[in-house]
């Protein structure tokens, strides 16, 4: 039996979802996995970089009782990661789309000080990924970030674990669970705005809604696929990128009546010369189509393969609980090899 010392780098719906699913399930970490875990760290920028090397007291954390007087404090993630000895830290703050910034900053921290590195941060993949796997593989310790993209559906560990020698030469999916539910609010004959609050209401939108509804959160995610699983190195202002905003409630209405509804599809596929062509825009699709029967907040992707002619994945009607998941698997994942 081991005890890990646990860091959460961002603790707020995710952070919070984690810790409390860490709770639900340490008899089976402790049963199945010999697993015990301490939270000796927590950061976030409304209650700053605390530690407690005796481990915090998970209840307190998840309440609304202040726990500051049962740490000590640091000024930047240096001396943080010091105080709190960590061995994985998981990394949840905010999407920066144009840099990864500062979360690629703080996961380098994270590996130079020999922890296991478990992030949800899309950013991270497509602007830092080549640099910090170099960086983990060094250190011995494991870069996994499941949750980035399809909360915990394995599609990163899918290739990884169970797909050997097999080629990706494309992909196509539905990354956004606000267009999806804005679309069909719009197609039951009410307005973008209440489709948009409806999905603010489910807890599906991102931090910035104008992320998901210009299409720059899917066009994130087709960039971190294309880094990790294709080995292209693609930015999103290469990406043929179009959001909903422009789709009228005549438009999506007519579409579901001719059984071709439109959804905000993302696609990337390899070109002749090795690049990758991608896109995220709106398109009508057929019931037949992989994608074409997903809806609500669920997700999904379709794989093209060379040994294969698809693969599609679906994660239905996915939450704060799945998505901490995808950490919590790449937790157990990192320490048991």
């Amino acid at each position: 039996m081991k005890q890990y010392n646990l860091c959460f780098l961002g603790f707020g719906n995710v952070g919070r979802a984690l810790a409390r699913l860490f709770v639900a399930k340490s008899a089976e970490l402790r049963d199945q996995y010999g697993i015990e875990f301490r939270v000796t760290g927590i950061a976030s920028r409304r209650i700053g970089w605390l530690a407690n090397s005796n481990g915090f007291d998970v209840a307190t954390l998840l309440s609304n009782v202040p726990f500051a007087e049962q740490s000590s404090t640091a000024d930047n993630i240096s001396g943080w990661l010091k105080a709190a000895k960590p061995d994985a830290v998981f990394e949840t703050t905010s999407l920066n789309p144009d840099s990864g910034q500062p979360a690629i900053d703080y996961l380098r921290a994270v590996l130079d000080a020999g922890a296991h590195a478990i992030t949800a941060n899309k950013g991270v993949l497509v602007h830092g990924y080549q640099e910090l796997a170099a960086l983990a593989h060094k250190q011995g310790k494991r870069l996994l970030f499941e949750s980035a993209v399809l909360d915990s559906a394995p599609v990163f560990s899918l290739f990884r674990e169970t797909l050997p020698a097999v080629k990706l030469r494309g992909f196509s999916g539905l990354f956004s669970s606000t267009t999806n539910v804005i679309i069909e609010t719009m197609e039951a004959g009410r307005s973008f705005e209440e489709g948009l609050k409806t999905a603010q209401e489910l807890g599906v939108t991102e931090t910035d809604a104008s992320h998901d509804i210009d299409g720059w959160d899917a066009t994130v995610k087709v960039c971190a696929l294309a880094n990790v699983l294709m080995n292209v190195p693609l930015k999103p202002a290469e990406v043929n990128r179009e959001g909903i905003r422009e789709l009228t409630n005549r438009q999506v209405q007519a579409a579901r009546a001719e059984g071709k509804p439109f959804k905000l599809i993302a696609r990337a596929k390899l070109t002749g010369d090795g690049k990758i062509a991608a896109t995220v825009r709106p398109e009508q699709i057929i019931a037949s189509d992989p994608l074409g029967n997903v809806r609500g907040t669920s997700l999904a992707i379709h794989f093209e393969l060379d040994v294969m002619p698809g693969l599609t994945i679906t994660s239905h009607r996915p939450n704060l609980q799945s998505t901490a998941y995808g950490l919590l698997a790449d937790f157990i994942n990192a320490v048991k090899e």
